[in-house]
């Protein structure tokens, strides 16, 4: 039985969505697994020196007009949302805590996480919008809302970052497949043939 494929990626990042929105059907398509990690950018840029790419000159605007493109080439709705980027340590630890309980309920939750920012502009932020969205998956909104406040929950998405960032990842989407790692959501063609052939 091969390894699971690894994807990495924080809420915030628009290929990360674009990313979400593929990798399963990619990865069932070869009898392969996907294991999501949930990680903060801001610990993850801190470590290599980045920043959000759409707050520098040049490389921003460009941004701006490469995310829709991208979403139309990908055949994925896409739009921009008007508070970006924005914090996602709530979603990132609501995540891992119901992966703790049920992680077909974990991995909904992260695309509904992903559509309610990217196409209906919510604001992800707000510990109350990431507990509507999973209680509206039928999670209970009281104990969620306890769990989030607990060192233990916000310790675990440090952790899963550092433990990333120990691994070499330093954006998003970052997957792994067998120690291959691919960055970017325009390596799909790659990480397709590198599952067909099994390496190149």
């Amino acid at each position: 039985m091969s390894e699971p494929i690894d994807f990495y990626f924080d809420f915030t990042s628009p290929y990360g969505y674009f990313m979400s929105e593929k990798i399963d059907a990619v990865a069932a398509r070869f009898e392969r697994k996907v294991r999501w990690h949930p990680i903060l950018l801001g610990l993850v840029f801190k470590e290599t020196g980045a920043q959000a790419p759409i707050g520098l000159p040049l490389k921003g605007p460009y941004m701006a007009r490469d995310v829709l493109r991208t979403g139309r080439f990908l055949g994925i709705p896409y739009r921009h949302p008007s508070k970006f980027p924005l914090p996602t340590q709530a979603a990132g630890r609501a995540y891992y805590w119901l992966h703790g309980q049920d992680c077909g309920l974990a991995r909904r939750f992260a695309h509904a996480v992903y559509r309610a920012l990217f196409v209906e502009g919510r604001d992800i932020s707000a510990p109350e919008t990431v507990i509507a969205l999973a209680a509206d998956l039928g999670a209970n909104a009281g104990v969620l809302a306890a769990a989030l406040a607990t060192p233990e929950v916000k310790e675990r998405l440090q952790a899963e970052t550092a433990a990333a960032i120990a691994r070499g990842v330093f954006g998003s989407p970052y997957v792994v497949i067998d120690d291959e790692p691919f960055f970017g959501v325009d390596r799909l063609p790659q990480i397709e043939m590198w599952l067909e052939k099994g390496g190149f």
